[in-house]
C-alpha cells in the first residue's frame, strides 16, 4: 500500500485548497415585479414564470 514520503505542509495543503471557494447563488430579475429570483424558478412574489401566471397569489397588488 502507498504511504507518503513525508507530511504534507499545512502551507502546501492549503495553497492546494485555494480554489475550494462557496460561491452565491445566481439571480435574475423578475420581468413582471423585479424581484430576485433564482434562474428556471417560478418567482415567489407575483408567480410567474416565463411571463405566465403559473401561482395565483392572494396579495393582488
Amino acid at each position: 500500500m502507498a504511504v507518503p514520503f513525508r507530511k504534507v505542509s499545512k502551507t502546501r495543503g492549503r495553497k492546494r485548497r485555494t480554489h475550494y471557494k462557496i460561491t452565491e447563488n445566481a439571480t435574475v430579475k423578475c420581468p413582471k415585479c423585479g424581484e430576485a429570483v433564482r434562474p428556471h424558478r417560478v418567482c415567489a412574489k407575483c408567480g410567474t414564470y416565463k411571463n405566465k401566471e403559473v401561482i395565483k397569489t392572494t396579495e393582488e397588488e
